[in-house]
């Protein structure tokens, strides 16, 4: 068997692995980025930008059949299944050309297709196409990414009737029906854009939450929102499912009683596991969590006391794009220039969900505050009569502000409604610089925009604030 010496082994060329070696490539030139395919990130392929592409489409259809609410009459909308899914899958391969690119642009001395296993800290074998190599290294960093979890006698009773969100993006044509189960942020951008592209949808959630929300009064007003834009089962029990011919019965029991329905695919939406089984740690001797997750530190990477370090969606951290990149990046750093290690200050954390109303949280969340302790008020804003949000005809949600009672600094947001992408970014930026109340309102809002609902939230926030009399009775929460 060959032997490969290098200082820097990355398992993975996602955007966390990709991140990684390039940080580490700033210490040394002798890295190697190992990834058993398919490459071309998950972000590229079957996440972020082929959902957004087909939510785009789902947005067009959905503005046509409203726009006699401006009194703009369009001649009855035809969806043409094939012709969208054949823009979401060009745009697709384009996005990952763009990272093909850059991965073969390392060349075959800096990046191996294989599928590798743990020996020791510093050992690897690599099955490849063309044997096994043996992968001496300095330091490890594992950015595996993740996987859709499905239980696997699902996949047995449906075949090919049971599909994933990356199976999605591979269609030719739209579905006549489809069943969702689950209501986070991957079924509810999927099940509500192909309900508004015209695919008979049902969406199942196993409780009373829909998307990643935490604030109750937001939690219930998002359910109310979107049991009105689709149809939505909460606290939903399958019951079970069967396939029959090219269909699937599914069996599910809620509030109202027990349902019956047959649709052309099951899709599953039940969340994702990190790809750590079989890379065989339990030859580094370390304990691993519940989820098969060796425990690591955040702010550098690194996996106890070895030389192995973890990133992205293997560290089941924070699974989003940006995040993946910058956790890369730290444990490539480290990596690169061990035996040094340097903690690196995270981001304010940021999640936007792609529905319409989209869905915003960042900063601290409610749960996490109410847990913490820390003692807290909130500003709200209803977007059902702000202007600019009537202006648009998207006059629909809300927007809470967390505030310090002792410092009035801004804690984080949680938000159902118009252009939540873009507030949550502003208000991301403030809870980075460490603003208060006082000094994000000392900044200038246009007039008419839904920056002021903004405004309103913040000024709901001060009053509450100014109330508490340097929070001499504040409790947590309130």
């Amino acid at each position: 068997m060959d032997t490969r010496h290098v200082d820097v082994a990355i398992l993975g060329a996602g955007s966390a692995g990709l991140s990684a070696g390039r940080a580490a490539r700033a210490h040394t030139d002798r890295v190697l980025q190992i990834d058993a395919g398919p490459w071309g990130t998950t972000c590229a392929r079957v996440g972020c930008m082929p959902s957004k592409l087909l939510i785009a489409a789902a947005e067009v259809a959905h503005e046509a059949r409203h726009a006699g609410r401006f009194g703009i009459e369009v001649p009855a909308v035809r969806v043409d299944g094939r012709r969208v899914m054949e823009r979401v899958r060009r745009e697709r391969d384009r996005f990952v050309g763009f990272v093909l690119d850059d991965m073969h642009a390392l060349g075959p001395e800096r990046l191996l297709q294989g599928r590798a296993r743990f020996l020791d800290a510093h050992t690897l074998h690599v099955d490849t196409a063309d044997g096994a190599l043996r992968v001496e290294a300095g330091r490890i960093v594992i950015a595996t990414g993740s996987r859709p979890a499905v239980p696997e006698a699902w996949r047995v009773a449906l075949g090919d009737r049971l599909i994933v969100n990356d199976d999605v993006f591979d269609w030719t044509d739209l579905p006549g029906s489809v069943a969702v189960v689950g209501a986070g942020v991957i079924g509810l951008e999927l099940a509500l854009a192909l309900h508004r592209l015209g695919v008979r949808v049902r969406l199942l959630a196993r409780g009373d939450h829909v998307g990643p929300l935490t604030d109750p009064a937001l939690v219930a007003l998002a359910a109310r929102i979107f049991g009105e834009a689709l149809p939505l089962a909460l606290n939903a029990e399958v019951l079970g499912f069967e396939r029959i011919g090219d269909e699937v019965e599914l069996r599910w029991r809620d509030a109202h009683g027990t349902h019956v329905e047959r649709h052309d695919v099951l899709l599953a939406a039940t969340g994702r596991r990190p790809n750590t089984d079989g890379l065989g740690l339990e030859a580094l001797g370390l304990p691993l969590d519940e989820r098969g997750v060796p425990r690591h530190d955040p702010t550098t990477g690194r996996i106890a006391d070895t030389p192995v370090f973890i990133a992205g969606d293997a560290a089941n951290e924070r699974p989003l794009l940006h995040e993946a990149a910058d956790e890369g990046h730290i444990a490539g750093d480290n990596a690169g220039r061990w035996p040094e290690v340097v903690p690196h200050p995270r981001r304010t954390p940021l999640a936007v969900v792609f529905s319409e109303p989209q869905i915003m949280l960042t900063g601290r969340h409610h749960r996490e505050l109410c847990a913490s302790g820390v003692r807290f008020a909130t500003g709200t804003v209803s977007f059902a009569n702000q202007g600019r949000s009537r202006v648009i005809g998207r006059n629909a949600g809300a927007l809470h502000v967390y505030g310090d009672c002792a410092t009035r600094r801004l804690l984080g947001a949680e938000m159902v409604g118009p252009a939540a992408e873009h507030l949550g970014h502003l208000l991301a930026w403030s809870i980075g610089h460490g603003a208060t109340v006082d000094d994000a309102l000392a900044q200038p809002f246009y007039h008419p925009v839904i920056e002021e609902g903004l405004r309103t939230a913040l000024r709901e926030l001060k009053r509450a604030l100014d109330a508490r009399d340097d929070c001499g009775d504040c409790r947590p929460g309130d």
